[in-house]
């Protein structure tokens, strides 16, 4: 059976475990040859031998321009193109505006947003020469409203949002796309250490302003990166992408029980 990506090659950062080792593994499953980068190096060789001959592991510390220019360039030496790049690679931080140092804030700001520019800006020509390529750069619902205590995230991921933007009308004319996704909680390890207990319902707060009632599978989101790497999404660019579960539809809260009527009563 042939896969969405037959042929395609990509380049995933923070693949080594959460949203980006189950967009490594959707993203194989679909065909495509498989770059893992992260500074998790273990991990990440371990995922991508158990991936099997298609997907590969480079060492790949998204704030070094060094880091992209030198696994970029392996790619083009080794398989001559490239077709999708994921931005994945995040860090979260707890603090809010008077707790934050200046050294947390642009900790956060080179990782999340420094870090997916210069992804991009090391692809591009790389992807350009594809005539058909696609980025996926991995925002969060705090890119689209506000979220207090996490100013440095929010920062970060708001900047995400409109890079996405800027790269998608800079790169239209070569045929790029550039889209962005925006999950709410995702059950991973990066939540779990940054919330202990938030992860698969132990907390009753876990998924409180979620109407689905929970948090996202890594999966689920890797699902949506897939769409937005094939040709299914073909004239889909400098877009914004949800799997937040319903939360940032509007304010919710679980509905109350109504009494019953004098129908419903014996």
């Amino acid at each position: 059976m042939s896969g969405r990506l037959d042929g395609a090659v990509a380049l995933v950062s923070g693949a080594a475990r959460g949203v980006g080792e189950a967009t490594a593994r959707r993203l194989t499953d679909e065909g495509s040859r498989v770059v893992l980068g992260d500074v998790r190096d273990e991990l990440g060789a371990s995922v991508a031998a158990e991936l099997g001959p298609t997907a590969r592991f480079e060492h790949l510390d998204v704030t070094e321009a060094d880091d992209w220019r030198r696994v970029v360039d392996g790619i083009a030496s080794a398989e001559g193109r490239l077709d999708v790049l994921v931005n994945n690679a995040a860090v979260l931080r707890v603090g809010g505006l008077l707790d934050t140092s200046p050294e947390t804030f642009l900790e956060v700001v080179r990782v999340n947003q420094l870090g997916p520019f210069l992804g991009m800006r090391a692809a591009a020509p790389l992807l350009m020469a594809s005539g058909r390529g696609s980025i996926v750069n991995l925002s969060s619902t705090q890119g689209l409203e506000g979220y207090g205590g996490l100013i440095a995230y929010v920062a970060s991921k708001f900047a995400v949002r409109g890079m996405t933007k800027a790269a998608a009308l800079e790169l239209a004319p070569h045929g790029v796309r550039v889209n962005s996704v925006h999950p709410t909680g995702i059950d991973t390890p990066m939540l779990a250490e940054t919330f202990p207990g938030m992860v698969r319902g132990r907390s009753p707060g876990a998924a409180s302003g979620v109407p689905l009632g929970r948090l996202a599978r890594p999966e689920e989101v890797a699902a949506l990166v897939c769409f937005l790497a094939s040709e299914e999404s073909s004239f889909s660019t400098g877009a914004e992408f949800l799997v937040d579960g319903g939360a940032t539809a509007g304010p919710w809260q679980p509905p109350s029980r109504p009494e019953p009527g004098p129908e419903g009563r014996s």
